[in-house]
């Protein structure tokens, strides 16, 4: 079993509340969510225009795992509605501890 881990920093738009920030990322979960992985904002609650997405995903194939991670990578930074400030990947499997 391969499990993999996507955390995405970005930076959102014109956004002034909390409320706004929700706008955005409601709709960049949900649409993350069609990949079959299990997404939240994992950080940076407080911040109005900063947002930590997590994203994880498990598989019997190591292969599996880093493509869909890689789409739904693509599928953030593709948002004109933000920009991708950093995305940070990791992949356990059967060898870690």
């Amino acid at each position: 079993m391969y499990v993999g881990a996507l955390e995405c920093d970005v930076l959102l738009g014109d956004v002034s509340s909390l409320k706004q920030k929700r706008s955005v990322v409601r709709p960049l979960l949900a649409e993350l969510r069609r990949f079959e992985v299990a997404v939240a904002e994992a950080g940076h609650q407080d911040l109005y225009r900063r947002a930590l997405i997590g994203v994880s995903c498990v598989s019997a194939d190591a292969g599996h795992v880093r493509t869909v991670l890689e789409r739904c990578e693509r599928l953030v930074a593709a948002r004109p509605e933000l920009d991708l400030l950093s995305a940070r990947t990791r992949l356990f499997g059967p060898d870690d501890e």
